[in-house]
């Protein structure tokens, strides 16, 4: 069992302090208590816990609305505690990137799967969303060497090879990456039109 920093958010300041025992029970710091959703943002930006248990309804704004915006700026994994299980706050908190979801009155054995499922779901997500970015960064370097490359050949009358082995050599000369040296190229052909 990895020990986790964990925020929680409740507007009941009981529950926040049944959830803190409970957590440090589990061995977890609880790295902040807010008793609203936009608190919980800031603390979570301040504070970076590994995990944020968030009520669904508080003032200042609802546990949904601080799981989109913690989601969105890739706070933490957000584990929803609610009192209330209908299918459409289950579909709202899905859509807002919740990775957890305990209805009240909660256990120990309720907290601690949820805790561990949420953290190795966030975990697989960066990793994804990781290797997207690195795809999507290998594509467009592809894009501008093909296009730097059809520029020289055009411009100097030479073949895909020389083009390409022209491109390696300024690379390599003054230490540029490949990419860096294709912009060039593609930016000067650009301000020459």
């Amino acid at each position: 069992m990895k020990k986790l920093s964990v925020l929680i958010a409740d507007d009941d300041a009981v529950i926040r302090m049944d959830l803190r025992a409970l957590l440090e029970d589990l061995g977890h710091t609880v790295v902040g208590e807010a008793s609203g959703g936009y608190e919980a943002v800031r603390l979570a930006r301040e504070a970076g816990p590994s995990v944020a248990v968030l009520d669904v309804r508080m003032p200042n704004g609802t546990g949904l609305e601080a799981a989109a915006m913690m989601g969105r700026e890739r706070l933490c994994p957000v584990v929803l505690l609610t009192a209330y299980s209908e299918a459409h706050l289950i579909e709202e908190a899905s859509r807002a990137g919740v990775l957890g979801y305990i209805v009240k009155p909660f256990s120990r054995q309720d907290i601690q799967p949820a805790l561990e499922i949420a953290t190795a779901r966030y975990r697989e997500l960066l990793a994804l969303e990781g290797q997207c970015n690195a795809l999507k960064e290998e594509m467009e370097t592809e894009r501008v060497v093909q296009e730097a490359r059809r520029i020289l050949m055009r411009r100097h009358g030479v073949h895909e090879i020389e083009a390409m082995r022209r491109m390696r050599l300024h690379s390599s000369a003054y230490g540029k990456t490949l990419r860096e040296v294709a912009e060039a190229i593609v930016l000067t052909a650009n301000l020459a039109l």
